[in-house]
């Protein structure tokens, strides 16, 4: 039987079972395959997870530091008009007196050349009320645009007047600069109210307060929006016609006619700041001297 089992398969009895073994065997190392393969799919998975882990963690934290960096220079732009704004409070604890009821408005000018002894007035309005500032005039237009009153680097500056000019607000013309600021509303950013006719019906005077005593009310005759180099920045004039002439030109600019009546024999102050439109242009607000008390 042995011998005749091996001629028909060519294999001996023993050997055919170990083959048959063999064969059984194989589907657990096809299934022990499949399991490495499994492991190292999961692997590459487990990489590539690592690897987006990591480029998300770096993208918040450049994030933060974008978010962080912004907000200090947020911090840093917003102090100055805070501290500046401080400080104008300050001057104005010392330096002003007036009744409840807004009567009786008195200027301490010993107290303001003693903290400034460029201080040349005090200006106020009724309306837009934030606008009640000291004064001052130096030997130069730039000193006080980045200089508050009590002589800090600070960007509200300072109001101030023209150099050419009297510090006694004496001449024909007399320009007082102060800024318009996109934050805090201070120094003459609310000057730009009038370009509202009906504003400027309902508040029609500025008042001037000098060293001397002296309380002068200006009468609004004009609001023009003009380039920084127009002839209404001219403040010299050769002759009584000139400067007439002058005056028409302001209220033929003026963006409503006020119907207030100027003359060769007028005083006036233009008060001059930035607007929100181009670089060079400026607007100003020109009053009238009515009343000298």
């Amino acid at each position: 039987m042995d011998r005749d089992e091996k001629k028909l398969t060519g294999r001996e009895p023993g050997k055919q079972t170990a083959h048959r073994r063999r064969r059984r065997s194989r589907p657990k190392n096809k299934s022990a395959v499949k399991g490495r393969r499994s492991r190292g799919a999961q692997s590459a998975k487990a990489r590539k997870r690592a690897g987006f882990d990591i480029i998300s963690t770096t993208v918040l934290i450049v994030a933060v530091c974008v978010f962080v960096f912004s907000l200090y220079q947020l911090v840093m732009m917003l102090v100055p008009y805070y501290t500046g704004s401080e400080e104008y409070d300050a001057i104005k604890e010392y330096a002003i007196t007036e009744g409840s009821d807004g009567e009786g408005f008195r200027v301490d000018f010993d107290a303001l050349l003693q903290e400034n002894p460029d201080t040349v007035a005090w200006i106020r309005f009724d309306e837009p009320s934030v606008i009640s500032y000291p004064v001052v005039k130096s030997a130069d237009n730039k000193e006080y645009l980045t200089k508050s009153f009590s002589a800090n680097d600070n960007k509200l500056g300072t109001i101030f007047v023209d150099m050419r000019c009297s510090s006694d607000f004496s001449d024909r013309n007399t320009l007082v600069y102060g800024h318009n600021l996109r934050v805090s509303g201070r120094m003459f950013s609310k000057l730009l109210e009038y370009e509202d006719q009906s504003f400027y019906e309902e508040n029609p005077y500025f008042y001037i307060y000098t060293p001397d005593g002296k309380v002068r009310t200006y009468t609004i005759f004009a609001a023009s929006v003009v380039d920084e180099t127009a002839d209404n920045y001219n403040i010299t004039y050769a002759s009584d016609a000139d400067f007439e002439e002058y005056l028409q030109l302001c209220k033929s600019s003026s963006l409503y006619d006020t119907g207030v009546e100027v003359n060769a024999q007028s005083r006036i102050v233009s008060l001059s700041t930035c607007t929100n439109g181009a670089e060079t242009e400026r607007f100003l607000v020109q009053g009238v001297l009515t009343a000298e008390d």
